[in-house]
């Protein structure tokens, strides 16, 4: 695959997107559950220098390779907590917008193990992935490019 073009890191458009992931970085929101969030909206999307990249930024953070290969699968894998489940239910929707939005009873279920800054946070993180996943989707970035 061939990218159409790369987007200059100094653009304001790329700093903007930086500004959104410095947040992330400081947020309460535990990275672990950021990274799970950013590579299952990116399987999602069909982003794969998303997936790619996600997947290589939780496993040098620690994650296992056991839960790196069943996000994809996280409804019937008995590898995460019920936290991420929530969090992972929440990206879906959020990420898979219809015409009836995200349900009551994934956004409670998300606001019985998050507080507030938390939820923001990772309503955040949610629209910030699926938006580099636009970015990477459009531009034809290719998977493991960012590691050159």
């Amino acid at each position: 695959m061939t990218p159409r073009m790369t987007i200059d890191p100094t653009s304001p458009a790329y700093r903007a997107m930086l500004g959104l992931e410095r947040y992330l970085e400081s947020s309460p929101l535990p990275r672990t559950t950021r990274e799970l969030v950013k590579l299952r909206a990116s399987q999602l999307n069909g982003c794969g220098f998303c997936v790619d990249m996600h997947s290589h930024d939780a496993k040098a953070g620690g994650e296992t390779d056991e839960r790196l290969f069943s996000v994809v699968t996280w409804r019937e894998a008995p590898f995460f907590t019920p936290e991420e489940r929530a969090a992972l239910a929440l990206t879906e929707q959020a990420t898979r917008l219809d015409s009836d939005g995200v349900s009551d009873e994934v956004w409670a279920d998300a606001a019985r193990y998050y507080d507030e800054e938390q939820l923001t946070a990772l309503v955040t993180a949610i629209a910030t992935i699926n938006a580099w996943n636009r970015f990477g989707v459009t531009l034809r970035l290719v998977p493991g490019s960012h590691r050159k």
